[in-house]
């Protein structure tokens, strides 16, 4: 029997898919699902603390938190102190959790997380924290990663992430 490559064996599956459909699989269009206006919504931090700096009459660089539809994208929250990972981890974990909650959604709704590490050294000691998240029985996809030139501000860690409403 021949071997064949894994691209030879996704093309023919396609074929076969679409002969028992009569194409129909492949002509159909994806829908989204939507509930009300599709608008671009700002969560301004509730404190004085938390706001990014905006000289008047220009935009700040950028927002903490954007909604669009019922997806919820947050900006990523470091812990600039002195600290061990474990303590900056639960930091950005608890600062997360209050701006989820802030624009209307929860930890348990959290759909992706990225995490930057400044040493992927503290991957183990990160995750024994992290573990410890609020994310319901279904827990978020993730991906970690160690920036080469480290995380600005000398935070251990900084975490962005996307969750709905």
């Amino acid at each position: 029997m021949q071997q064949q490559s894994r691209r030879g064996l996704l093309k023919n599956a396609a074929k076969a898919a679409a002969a028992v459909t009569g194409g129909a699989m492949l002509t159909k269009t994806a829908t989204a699902q939507v509930s009300g206006k599709l608008e671009k919504k700002n969560y301004p931090p509730k404190t004085q603390a938390d706001k990014v700096p905006a000289t008047p009459a220009k935009t700040p660089l950028f927002s903490s938190a954007v909604s669009y539809g019922n997806l919820l994208f947050l900006a990523g929250v470091g812990a600039h102190f002195k600290g061990t990972i474990e303590e900056h981890t639960k930091h950005v974990l608890d600062e997360l959790e209050k701006n989820l909650i802030n624009a209307g959604s929860s930890m348990d709704k959290v759909l992706k997380v990225n995490v930057y590490l400044n040493d992927l050294k503290d991957y183990a000691a990160m995750n024994s924290v992290y573990a410890t998240g609020k994310w319901g029985s279904v827990p978020p996809v993730r991906t970690t990663v160690a920036p080469a030139g480290g995380i600005p501000g000398d935070s251990l860690v900084e975490i962005d992430l996307i969750a709905y409403i």
